[in-house]
């Protein structure tokens, strides 16, 4: 779930955030999300520039950290002050859930080190994602931390390249010059996003010459923002360019496609054998019996749970 400094208070954020931990018995993930877009924070009350934003998430996850941790906070900062703040009820991964977070900026960079467990990039070439890495790391090793890595970007997966190459080209079949130049300006003009500079620098400025490295296709981010890059290929290439970004030290892969359920089904059937997951469905547990009770469990069991 998405954790957005500026939007609530990080005391208000801090029991949400152990109630939902509780209650999924320590399965709650948090994405941090500062924002790169300046009306649609304005539309949540956010009116900081970009630095000024990074600065009050970094307040906002000191704050937050130290209370689900069960530390009781007085905090006195730029943006927030808190006075003897507590969390009565205690999360249970500690000492917090994981904080995942991408942001590409300087600013950015240091948050990610400063305070969250996982750093996500969108999909950049391997060779170009690696000196950002880097970078992360080497301030997060400066704090006595080690940070993991994980990549957002998009899927293509067909049983040959032809095919898959053929799949990509018809996405952007019917999207004109005229929406690409208008979606390419409005990313420019509205955003203040570092990241978002990052992929639309991807852009070859010729839709006939999209594959900026290996099975990796920016034809997405064409019109999309955010995570605009996609491996395209069949599901050997595409599991060869995922080792690329694991050697680089990615260790999450998360993945979409178009149309999403379809794209699911594809990347499940086919790629997964390749990577050596198995993707057949796992057998239900002997001891839940009950009127949805499927797999290992007969019909007797199951009319013998409901009556």
């Amino acid at each position: 779930m998405a954790l957005r400094p500026g939007v609530t208070s990080p005391a208000f954020a801090a029991r949400q955030a152990a109630a939902l931990d509780r209650l999924s018995d320590g399965r709650l993930l948090l994405n941090v999300v500062v924002g790169g877009h300046p009306a649609e924070l304005g539309a949540d009350g956010i009116f900081l520039d970009h630095d000024a934003r990074y600065a009050q998430a970094a307040e906002f996850l000191t704050i937050w950290r130290d209370l689900v941790a069960g530390k009781t906070v007085d905090f006195a900062g730029t943006y927030y002050r808190v006075a003897h703040g507590r969390l009565d009820f205690p999360v249970v991964q500690q000492p917090h859930p994981p904080l995942w977070f991408g942001g590409s900026s300087d600013a950015g960079h240091e948050v990610a080190a400063e305070h969250t467990s996982v750093y996500l990039s969108w999909g950049e070439p391997p060779h170009i994602l690696k000196d950002k890495l880097a970078d992360v790391q080497a301030r997060a090793a400066k704090r006595g931390r080690k940070l993991k890595f994980g990549l957002r970007i998009h899927f293509i997966v067909r049983e040959t390249e032809t095919e898959a190459w053929a799949a990509a080209d018809r996405l952007i079949s019917r999207v004109s010059d005229e929406q690409i130049e208008n979606a390419q300006k409005r990313f420019k003009v509205e955003m203040d996003s570092v990241g978002q500079a990052r992929m639309a620098a991807l852009q070859p400025g010729d839709r006939n010459k999209l594959e900026i490295a290996p099975n990796l296709w920016a034809g997405i981010g064409m019109v999309r923002r955010g995570a605009g890059t996609a491996l395209v290929g069949d599901p050997k290439s595409v599991a060869a360019r995922i080792r690329e970004y694991q050697e680089i030290g990615i260790e999450t892969f998360i993945g979409s496609g178009y149309p999403h359920l379809e794209e699911a089904y594809r990347v499940a059937e086919l790629l997964f054998p390749e990577l050596g997951i198995d993707g057949r469905r796992r057998k239900v547990s002997d001891n839940i019996v009950n009127e949805f009770a499927v797999g290992s469990h007969s019909t007797e069991r199951r009319l013998a749970a409901v009556s």
